[in-house]
């Protein structure tokens, strides 16, 4: 049985936001699920077609109760040109069961004043039977699970739905399930405070970049900062103002990172790091110039947070010395990928504090070589 699913960008970007905390779609197969789910239901319950919907409302296209509901996943006649259809909540049997959250039954669709044969004149289909029920998601239904015309050629029945109902529970469970694992997971390579990387996690990832940059033979740089006259911050405002501004920190370093597809992280302290794939010493350079830059041009505690009472409109005292080593420019040699990372941290950092030494509030690149003896 061939099951149509919707692109992964879009089901990624239907179900991000169902859960408040890090999701990342990669984190588990989506449209592996999915298949299952109807699959399953479809085995219990064998009939020619079936859909599973979910809500937009993750889109942030409207407001959740004017959200449209996706056809995410279909099987049957017609499936491929409905797949990634789009329905406005109480409209056609599924969109009703959606709005009410109560499961429905339809034995004859045409004598049924909530059919609506829009799709059947698409795809040249025609409905004679649905059951419906929808998926809910702590409290809230985020979308439905339908099957057409029952292939026994007997009617649907009360039983058949209650197997429906089952699996729309399955699916929500599967669903929460999988954001919740993940976002455990987010948590742990997270740092509390700014909601970068943490150390752990930037030391893993940049073997597995640096085995990538080998493999393609491709550039890969590291830079490492440490902020200026940060003391004075804790000194002057205590603890709780010097912790806000390493936060509005984290918030710089994630913009710009980001537009670079570099992967940012909190090292410790007041010292962050950035990994650039695919980038090499002079690029790496302009980008750790532009975070010196926005660091020495900001102006922090701009309003009152969480036992902050006022705005403080810091400025002019918080800067940033960096340092940048490049895996062309200062590698030599070959080694493994953990070695080589290790040294990149080294590298950067010992440029880092070259930039301390030279004065503060600079970039400096690193002008040592690692180099690893031929074997």
């Amino acid at each position: 049985m061939r099951i149509n699913v919707i692109p992964k960008q879009l089901l990624d970007k239907l179900l991000a936001t169902k859960q408040e905390h890090g999701y990342r779609p990669e984190s588990f197969d989506l449209k592996g699920m999915l298949k299952g789910i109807l699959l399953q239901a479809n085995r219990f319950v064998p009939s020619e077609s079936g859909s599973i919907l979910i809500d937009d409302s993750a889109l942030g296209r409207r407001l959740p109760d004017a959200g449209l509901l996706y056809f995410v996943a279909c099987f049957g006649k017609g499936s491929a040109a409905v797949t990634g259809a789009t329905l406005a909540p109480g409209l056609g049997i599924a969109g009703s069961t959606y709005s009410s959250g109560r499961p429905y039954i339809s034995k004859q669709v045409m004598q049924d004043s909530r059919f609506y044969p829009k799709f059947d004149k698409m795809t040249k289909y025609e409905t004679q039977s649905i059951i419906c029920a929808p998926i809910k998601m702590r409290g809230g239904v985020i979308g439905v699970i339908e099957l057409i015309n029952k292939l026994s050629g007997i009617n649907y029945a009360k039983g058949d739905l209650t197997l429906l109902k089952i699996f729309a529970e399955y699916t929500s469970t599967l669903i929460q399930n999988a954001l919740d694992a993940k976002s455990y997971g987010e948590l742990s390579i997270r740092d509390n405070l700014t909601g970068l990387y943490n150390d752990r996690y930037i030391f893993d990832r940049l073997e597995k970049e640096v085995s990538t940059a080998l493999r393609k033979k491709t550039g890969l740089s590291v830079v490492f900062m440490d902020l200026d006259r940060f003391k004075e911050i804790n000194d002057s405002h205590g603890h709780l103002v010097g912790s806000r501004v390493l936060t509005e920190i984290g918030h710089i370093l994630f913009a710009v990172t980001r537009k670079a597809n570099g992967i940012a992280a909190r090292y410790g302290g007041d010292e962050f790091t950035a990994i650039l794939p695919d980038k090499d010493i002079e690029w790496a350079a302009e980008y750790a110039e532009k975070i010196r830059m926005t660091i020495e041009d900001c102006t922090f505690i701009t309003r009152k947070s969480r036992g902050i009472k006022k705005a403080l409109d810091i400025s002019g005292i918080i800067t940033a010395s960096l340092g940048v080593a490049s895996l062309r420019t200062n590698i030599e040699g070959k080694g493994s990928a953990k070695v080589i990372g290790d040294s990149l941290i080294r590298l950067a950092d010992a440029a880092m504090y070259q930039s301390k030494t030279d004065g503060k509030n600079r970039v400096t690149l690193a002008r040592k070589r690692f180099v690893f003896p031929a074997s």
